[in-house]
């Protein structure tokens, strides 16, 4: 098998894997298949050639963000009487955290898409290099990067929101 069919595995994979997340009822399932896309994930970023990114990847999100998120589970106990009603300005937040992710969806694919078509042996060689990553990300990416740090603090805030809601007596 050549590295194209393997990407496009790897690939249908981690889609797959992805969507199992959304559409699983059970959230304990569904933790457990976003630990497996993250591992998918990591095969793609060994297949293009961004070792530091896989290990990454596999150490700080399929290993520290999935226990937290599996403690944060257990803690609050979720069922179907204990789900809050939606209301405006949740809605609101919500579409104003979706709206942020558009943002840096979009500013991500911009310049993605704008790479030049020859690009020399010696640049192609440093691409998985942590110095090129962290120029990148500090300089072409600085936008998506504060978005998605203001989308992190505010799911932090809800966490702690979430965690600190009064318990009913019955």
């Amino acid at each position: 098998m050549n590295i194209e069919t393997i990407a496009y595995i790897l690939g249908g994979l981690t889609i797959g894997s992805a969507l199992m997340v959304i559409l699983s009822n059970h959230p304990m399932r569904s933790i457990l298949y976003l630990v497996v896309t993250f591992f998918m994930i990591s095969a793609n970023y060994v297949l293009m050639n961004a070792q530091f990114l896989a290990i990454v990847n596999i150490i700080v999100y399929a290993g520290a963000i999935m226990v937290l998120f599996l403690f944060v589970l257990m803690m609050l106990n979720l069922s179907k009487d204990t789900e809050p009603k939606t209301s405006i300005p949740m809605k609101a937040a919500a579409v104003i955290a979706g709206g942020s992710l558009l943002v840096v969806f979009v500013a991500a694919l911009s310049k993605g898409a704008h790479t030049a078509p020859g690009v020399s042996a010696d640049s192609a060689n440093n691409v998985g290099l942590v110095k090129v990553l962290g120029h990148e990300l500090f300089t072409t990416y600085i936008l998506p990067f504060e978005i998605s740090s203001v989308l992190f603090i505010s799911a932090i805030v809800g966490a702690v929101l979430l965690a600190k809601r009064e318990k009913q007596v019955l």
